[in-house]
């Protein structure tokens, strides 16, 4: 096993303090609370994703204050589900901790063994790998949740198989499977062939994703900050309008467009 190159923090003390505090409270609420004695896993699910679409947006912002208000929630989110699963019998926040770091540790033998990992993407790789067998040699895909958005999922699915070598060589090669799936596409527009260009959209965008992910960018954060920017001059359009005596629904594309390039333009 490798040694230990972990530096001394001086704040663990207080963090464990913090951490003590959140699990007595969150005793004290279970208890005590009408609304926080009736909760259950079910009742917490959808309260959950919004908390994590929450956190996402503070991310995207780039607002730190949000960003800690939000982790927050999530927090409190983790121990509430154990305090559930204690109060069953099935496990407590202990055996949550331990679980991850057990598997932390065995999913990094570059740190705690003796494989050697020089990149990200051999790290990556080989937590694949290690991944795949502890799932008994189940799909190298079944680990990727069927709820997930299809643009976050296509991704998900891409890395993995990236992980056990399934993936182009270059980004060239995926930029013309791009445009091999908007040329198809095309076609079946032309045609006429609606169930066919579906799919053939659906193609394009898998694609573009793929190509995404070789050039370094989520493409789920790029069309948010894109969905964000396009709402943010829309929103000039209608104020700026208004102010200007002028009906939306009731002005012509080229005047709706100046306003659109003054949004441009701040």
């Amino acid at each position: 096993m490798s040694e230990s190159r972990s530096k001394p923090d001086v704040k663990r003390p207080e963090k464990l303090a913090a951490f003590d505090r959140l699990l007595t409270v969150m005793d004290e609420l279970r208890e005590n609370c009408p609304w926080d004695k009736k909760q259950t896993w079910e009742t917490l699910r959808y309260l959950t994703i919004e908390e994590t679409y929450e956190l996402s947006d503070a991310i995207l912002e780039s607002d730190g204050e949000e960003v800690k208000k939000e982790l927050g929630d999530l927090m409190l989110h983790l121990v509430f589900y154990a305090r559930i699963a204690q109060e069953k019998g099935d496990f407590d926040v202990a055996d949550v901790l331990h679980a991850i770091c057990d598997k932390l540790i065995y999913r990094h033998p570059h740190i705690y063994g003796d494989t050697k990992a020089d990149d990200e993407e051999q790290v990556k790789a080989n937590w694949e790998k290690l991944k795949l067998k502890e799932k008994g040699n189940r799909s190298v895909l079944g680990g990727v949740p069927k709820s997930l958005p299809a643009m976050v999922k296509a991704m998900r699915i891409q890395e993995k198989a990236r992980g056990v070598g399934f993936d182009w060589d270059d980004q060239e090669q995926v930029w013309g499977k791009v445009q091999e799936e908007l040329e198809e596409f095309k076609v079946e527009i032309d045609q006429g062939n609606k169930e066919e260009a579906l799919s053939e959209f659906g193609d394009i965008l898998f694609s573009m994703v793929n190509y995404a992910r070789f050039v370094g960018i989520d493409p789920e954060e790029a069309l948010e900050r894109t969905n964000k920017k396009f709402i943010k001059r829309f929103q000039y359009l209608e104020i700026e309008s208004k102010k200007d005596g002028k009906q939306m629904g009731e002005m012509s594309l080229e005047e709706m467009d100046a306003y659109w390039e003054k949004a441009k333009s701040l």
